[in-house]
Parts: C-alpha cells; structure tokens; sequence
C-alpha cells in the first residue's frame, strides 16, 4: 500500500521554536518562584500586608489589594485601581510572595504617575485584542481565495497581527519598569534583608523572562506569516 507524502511546511520551525522557548520560561518560572516561596521573610508580612505597605509609603491611598483565585493570577487593574493578588501570593509570608505582590505595587505607582508606556498599553488592548482574533480568518480567507481582494486580505490580516505583537513589545518595559521600581522599594523601606531583596530579584527576573518570551514567539509567528504571504501579497 502507498501512503500519499504529508506536507511539512518549513515555517513549521518558527512556530517550534516560540514553542520551546516559552515553555523553558515558564518551567523558569515555575522552579524559581516554587523554590523561594518556601523562603519565609524575615517580617513574616504577607504578600497582602506587603503590599498595603509599599502602596502607603507610595502615597497611594485609593488602591484596594483583594484575592483573587489561581496560581499566579496577580495583577493590577488601573481601571478599577484594585490590586489584586493570587493564592499563592496573597496570605503568603515568603519573599516570592512579597516580589510579587511589590511588582503589582510597581504597576499601581506607574499609572498613579501616569507612566507613558503603561498608559500606551492600556490604549493598546481593545486594539491588540481585536487584532489577534481576526487576524487569522483575514490570512486564511486571503489564500483560500484566488481574487484582486486576497492581497488585501492578507495585508490586513498582516496589519491586525503587527498589533499584538506591537502591544507584547510594549509590554516588556512595563514589567522590567515595575520589577526595578519593586527592588529598589523593598530593599529602601526594609521590607526584606539584602539578602532577601536578592532572592527576590531572581523571582522577577524569571517572571521578566516570560514576557521576552512571549513577545520573542509573537515575533517569530508574524515572521511567519510575512513568509508564508509573500508571494501572494506581492500580485
């Protein structure tokens, strides 16, 4: 019996490797965080308390910190100013915890200030959102179809998909901002011993890597489909 040869598209590569390399960050993170959670402070502060304590030496007062369900669910919402912190952040003691709940507290300090690249990124998710749920179809549609609109098609597919990618590369020095402005927080209010600011740093280092790694796998996806469009969005 002959077995018709399956097709393997060479750009296949570049999706491989976004793959692998998200997946080593996130195992990055993973081990990281786990390992130093396991690390107690030497305040014995939650992540919670740590957190309404760096916001009041902020001056920030109008921020909420709740719990929020999940693992690694932390994140600040500008638009209701409520911090809020994940299961294995928020009751815990550890200076995983508290890197964390710091960096959260970056991000609050950052829109209280009105940090353009913060405020550059909020603007740009109903856009970036937009982008990548129909960036696709428009692609699919463009070679699918054998007509004078595929080429337009396809570049605005293209065009929808440069958006995402533009709003991951935004996002990086929006997380390396709040990881340094945590540091540099926790080591000048004494929250931590220089020892433990430094077990800290090696969480949000990780937790940064990340983010490179999702912007690198958004950038070799659109190398793709330049690639895989070439030909069609030059007739």
């Amino acid at each position: 019996m002959i077995y018709p040869m399956m097709y393997f598209d060479p750009t296949y590569y570049l999706v491989i490797i976004g793959v692998i390399i998200c997946l080593i960050a996130s195992a990055k993170m993973n081990a990281t965080f786990n390992k130093y959670s396991r690390v107690r402070s030497h305040t014995g502060m939650t992540g919670r308390d740590a957190a309404e304590h760096v916001l009041r030496g902020a001056g920030i007062y109008d921020v909420k910190v709740e719990h929020v369900s999940g693992n690694l669910t932390d994140h600040y919402d500008p638009r209701s100013k409520v911090l809020r912190l994940s299961d294995a952040t928020y009751n815990s003691p550890s200076v995983a915890a508290i890197g964390v709940a710091a960096h959260e507290c970056g991000h609050a300090i950052q829109h209280a200030e009105g940090y353009a690249p913060l405020t550059l990124r909020g603007a740009l998710v109903p856009v970036a959102n937009f982008g990548s749920a129909i960036a696709w179809p428009l692609i699919l549609i463009g070679l699918l179809i054998n007509s004078s609109s595929s080429a337009l098609l396809l570049n605005l597919g293209i065009i929808a998909f440069s958006l995402a990618v533009l709003f991951q590369i935004i996002t990086l020095p929006v997380e390396f901002n709040a990881s340094r402005r945590a540091i540099r927080l926790l080591g000048s209010t004494g929250l931590l011993y220089d020892s433990e600011v430094a077990d800290t740093k090696k969480v949000l280092t990780a937790a940064a890597l990340t983010y490179v790694a999702g912007a690198a796998s958004a950038i070799l996806q659109l190398l793709r489909i330049l690639v895989l469009t070439g030909g069609r969005r030059s007739d």
